[in-house]
């Protein structure tokens, strides 16, 4: 009897808690018995109802049981064989002359979706892309046909400039703060499919960036909803968390420094295209490309200083950047439904706001285990992983995009544009950029 309390007990242990605000929202939704007929719900029966993972448990596998583990696979595992996703990019020149990369999927000549298919927009971690597994993990099951089991939706993934195989066009690169490229690409796939509702799903570093975007547009958000994984939050504790422990300090943080480092290594011609430009003049100090170094010392040597645009950068700090581009303290401005998930033991990100999103529009959800981004459960004792994550994510996203009724069309900021350049090409999912550490 003792053994079984013991495994009910631990069971219990192993559901994500969840927060809401103090007056969760109240979503116009269909109903699920009656299709034809839309009942309003609060934000809190909204998940319980659709969103059924969030209230079962998280079961790691018992050989990765810990953060540390599950992160170190997340970088060292082989996922070249499943959840193969293919793109068409198409290269996007913003206003000040900088280059995005946006994978559609999936591919026309693979099938031709009606116009009005709900379309999730996805933002990659510090140095990915499209090709990541923890982005393919989503939308495997997100853009599989619908005869085939999966929702039969359309995804596009935001590449950062310079970040998988995007060209770097202008002395300027991307960061945590800087929010104007998502804002753009939005805007130009609102432009190509203006009936369709748009998804937003973000992870680390771009989740970061997404949850500063949604607080930032309040009511006029373009997105019918946000979802978060691994958001790094209050990025002053993120590298607080970093630096204080041996295996961040020794580990994670020189791995991400060294991946920025082998990324800006393959942009080098910008230094001579831009001899005058912030960008050149920080490439030109000694070792900043070669030295091993901490994630704070690249942020202070390039990121604070050519992260984003003129104001707010450059800024005096590496810090300064931290406490600017933080996204946790925005958590009350979002008036569309969010949902955040992290884990306890995620070695890399601050942990869950707990207490700092007042707004009715938010569900922070939080597990015991998962590290950063990985999340990795058994299919049996001795099974093949699987990822526990895509279940909850897929089931809100098929929840926003089949069930929620929202009147009229957020407009939005009009006062940006794009253009559409030559370049783009077939991408396959599955092949990551040679030399760079995945899953960071």
């Amino acid at each position: 009897m003792g053994c079984v309390l013991s495994h009910f007990a631990s069971d219990a242990a192993l559901v994500p808690k969840l927060w809401f605000g103090a007056q969760p929202a109240t979503l116009t939704v269909r109903s699920l018995e009656h299709r034809k007929t839309t009942e309003e719900v609060s934000l809190e029966e909204f998940i319980a109802r659709r969103v059924p993972s969030l209230h079962q448990p998280f079961r790691p596998a018992w050989w990765l049981n810990n953060g540390h583990l599950q992160t170190a696979y997340c970088v060292i595992g082989d996922f070249s064989t499943i959840d193969k996703v293919e793109y068409d990019r198409k290269l996007i020149r913003t206003l000040d002359g900088g280059t995005i990369g946006l994978d559609f999927t999936p591919p026309a000549d693979e099938r031709t979706l009606p116009d009005d298919t709900p379309i999730v927009v996805v933002l990659h971690g510090l140095t990915g892309g499209s090709h990541e597994s923890y982005v393919r993990s989503i939308l495997a099951p997100t853009c599989t046909p619908v005869e085939q089991g999966g929702l039969g939706y359309r995804a596009v993934v935001m590449n950062f400039r310079g970040c998988a195989g995007v060209p770097l066009t202008s002395p300027q690169l991307y960061s945590g703060l800087h929010t104007e490229d998502i804002r753009v690409s939005i805007w130009y796939i609102r432009k190509l499919y203006p009936r369709a509702p748009l998804i937003g799903v973000g992870f680390s570093l771009g989740a970061n960036v997404l949850t500063r975007y949604i607080a930032q547009e309040g009511d006029d958000c373009r997105l019918l909803a946000g979802c978060v994984l691994g958001c790094p939050w209050d990025l002053s504790r993120s590298t607080d968390r970093l630096e204080g422990g041996l295996l961040g300090r020794y580990v994670y943080s020189p791995a991400m420094a060294q991946n920025l480092q082998k990324l800006m290594t393959r942009h080098l011609d910008a230094k001579e295209r831009f001899p005058d430009s912030a960008l050149a003049q920080a490439l030109d100090e000694p070792d900043v490309l070669t030295r091993r170094m901490q994630l704070i010392d690249f942020d202070e040597r390039l990121t604070r200083i050519i992260g984003g645009s003129s104001p707010p950068f450059p800024l005096p700090s590496a810090r300064d950047y931290y406490r600017a581009g933080s996204s946790h303290n925005l958590l009350d401005a979002i008036r569309v439904p969010f949902l955040s998930l992290g884990a306890a033991d995620d070695p890399v990100a601050s942990n869950t706001p707990i207490g700092m999103a007042k707004s009715g529009f938010v569900v922070l959800a939080e597990t015991m285990g998962g590290g950063h981004l990985g999340w990795f459960e058994a299919n049996g004792r001795f099974g093949r992983l699987e990822r526990w994550l895509r279940k909850p994510v897929v089931e809100w996203i098929r929840a926003i995009g089949e069930d929620v009724l929202v009147e009229g069309q957020r407009v939005g900021r009009d006062d940006i544009g794009c253009q559409e350049i030559g370049g783009g090409g077939h991408v396959v999912g599955v092949e990551g950029e040679g030399g760079l550490l995945k899953g960071l």
